[in-house]
């Protein structure tokens, strides 16, 4: 019967993305679709390598260079489609020397290839450009190069474009589902300055001019947007972190004038190494090492290379977002940002549509780090009072195919989906199994919504299609209408999608007992009088007693 039950589980699963409970009404461009589809041009070619080469002067808020890109051939085609965004030009596209026709459209530019392509064959282009590329407004919700300067006048330059792109700095192939297999990054920068990007720094070039080239290079695949450049008078302090996969090189690059605080404020980076090895596995980037980079704005989840600004403070800039007390007990951002390395670094959502894997997971990533270092009552606390936070506007899961991310919900709303599963389950040895094993079933892989949501459902051997369905795809709460008569409790679910029966946890005179609750009046009774009932918190759900029934 398990087995039926299960391979039930996996039909109903995978049925959820035809059901239609998802139709936006938006109007999307042409650009829209070719920033976020998967376009003839772009699907016939698997990418392998890119050497990006970039000049940056900060004076000038100019940048000059080329990016090589290296890919496997799978069909006979011979246009292909590199994608920049203007001010930025790219200037020619050369293969084996030879320069190429290009006919741009906005922000995607189709490669006209002399050569004929063969399958299973590995050719390289070179798309050399240069310009003003956009400043950001807010980074990194609005993103582009932040140009600013530190307190000693110094240049403080960094790149942030989760969302906006990664071509709106650097000529690629823009779409989250195929990544790179390793990259080379060489940055020339004013001297005086430091260079920091992902992966390992390789050498440093030291030009008779006034400039340096620093040279990093990235072993294991990395999405587009985890890639940056960060330019500052920077200083480097280092450790060494015996992990779950032997030592792992820790490397912290701060302005020069927060070295001393910045070495007190950063323990909670190897804290945050125990923390997460613990319920996630071992950091997905042993080989590139790990780092985390000051920069002029608030942060971000760069791949190996993950971005501070918080101003040394505990919490989201000196506040609790939980209101709770406890979200004052860490760094958010420095929890939050280096929990993205498990996902959206290691786990990649393969369509921005699906982006509540990377937020919903790492949001939810700080309430298991209280887990491991204050208790499971802690966590709870933490991430119910989150719940003040979630507007409910509209579902967490975006539009597929035009870059259209869902509800700002995906982080709140996400967590606490997450954490009513984890309550679900009701066994945390196999639910610290299962957030293992997502991290080593995709490694290093690009995954869908319907990945995730197939692998809890085998893993947990439970059909979650109304769950899912409910808290991804719609915007409403699950509401539990109950009434008491002597000793009888009487309940049922409202303002929720059909079929929704998730089973939940009460307490009737201080004794637990589980409801298994549906659209339909169901009834417990005890063996007296019921005086005092509590819903457990855990579970996402609003509660409405009926006096009346």
């Amino acid at each position: 019967m398990k087995n039926i039950f299960l391979l039930l589980a996996l039909i109903t699963c995978a049925n959820i993305q035809a059901q239609g409970l998802l139709t936006p009404k938006n109007n999307f461009t042409e650009q829209d679709t070719l920033r976020g589809s998967i376009t003839p041009e772009r699907v016939w070619w698997d990418l392998n390598y890119y050497h990006l080469k970039l000049e940056v002067q900060p004076d000038k808020k100019y940048i000059s260079g080329s990016n090589l890109i290296r890919y496997k051939v799978l069909d006979q085609k011979q246009i292909l489609q590199v994608d920049l965004q203007p001010p930025l030009k790219i200037e020619k596209v050369t293969q084996d020397g030879k320069k190429l026709k290009i006919v741009s459209n906005g922000n995607a530019h189709f490669i006209s290839l002399q050569k004929k392509q063969e399958i299973g064959d590995y050719n390289e282009i070179i798309v050399y450009y240069s310009g003003h590329p956009k400043e950001a407004v807010r980074a990194p919700w609005d993103g582009g190069f932040s140009w600013k300067k530190d307190t000693n006048g110094k240049h403080f330059v960094a790149t942030s474009c989760q969302g906006l792109g990664a071509s709106v700095w650097w000529p690629n192939k823009d779409h989250m589902y195929d990544e790179v297999d390793s990259m080379a990054i060489s940055v020339t920068v004013p001297k005086g300055l430091v260079n920091v990007s992902n992966g390992r720094l390789k050498k440093i070039d030291e030009h008779n001019k006034n400039t340096n080239t620093y040279h990093w290079f990235v072993s294991n695949p990395i999405n587009n947007y985890g890639v940056n450049v960060n330019i500052a008078d920077y200083v480097n302090f280092s450790e060494v972190y015996d992990g779950e996969k032997g030592k792992l090189d820790m490397d912290y690059y701060v302005l020069r004038d927060n070295l001393e605080k910045a070495k007190v404020h950063f323990t909670d980076a190897p804290k945050m190494m125990k923390a997460f090895e613990h319920w996630f596995g071992p950091y997905p980037f042993y080989e590139d090492s790990f780092k985390l980079v000051e920069v002029p704005y608030l942060g971000m989840e760069h791949q190996s290379s993950v971005t501070y600004g918080n101003k040394y403070k505990k919490g989201y800039l000196g506040r609790d977002l939980s209101g709770s007390g406890w979200g004052l007990k860490f760094d958010f951002l420095i929890i939050h940002e280096a929990g993205h390395e498990w996902f959206a670094n290691n786990i990649t959502n393969k369509d921005i549509a699906d982006m509540w894997i990377h937020e919903g997971f790492t949001c939810y990533s700080e309430n298991l780090f209280l887990d491991y270092y204050h208790g499971t009552k802690a966590a709870e606390e933490y991430v119910i009072g989150l719940r003040k936070n979630i507007a409910n506007d509209k579902p967490i899961i975006g539009t597929y195919n035009v870059n259209k991310e869902g509800s700002k919900d995906m982080y709140y709303k996400g967590a606490n989906m997450l954490h009513t599963l984890r309550h679900l389950v009701n066994d945390d040895v196999l639910w610290r199994k299962i957030l293992r094993g997502l991290n080593k079933e995709f490694y290093h892989a690009t995954v869908t919504t319907q990945q995730i949501e197939d692998y809890l459902c085998k893993h947990t051997q439970k059909d979650l299609t109304y769950f899912f369905d409910q808290y991804l795809r719609t915007a409403k709460i699950p509401e539990l209408e109950y009434a008491i008569k002597k000793n009888a409790l009487t309940y049922k679910y409202t303002n929720v999608v059909p079929e929704f029966r998730m089973p939940i946890k009460v307490f009737i005179n201080g004794e637990e007992k589980w409801l298994h609750v549906s659209k339909n009046w169901g009834t417990t009774k005890v063996n007296q009088m019921i005086t005092d009932i509590k819903i457990d918190p855990n579970f996402y759900i609003t509660t409405k007693k009926n006096e009346k029934n």
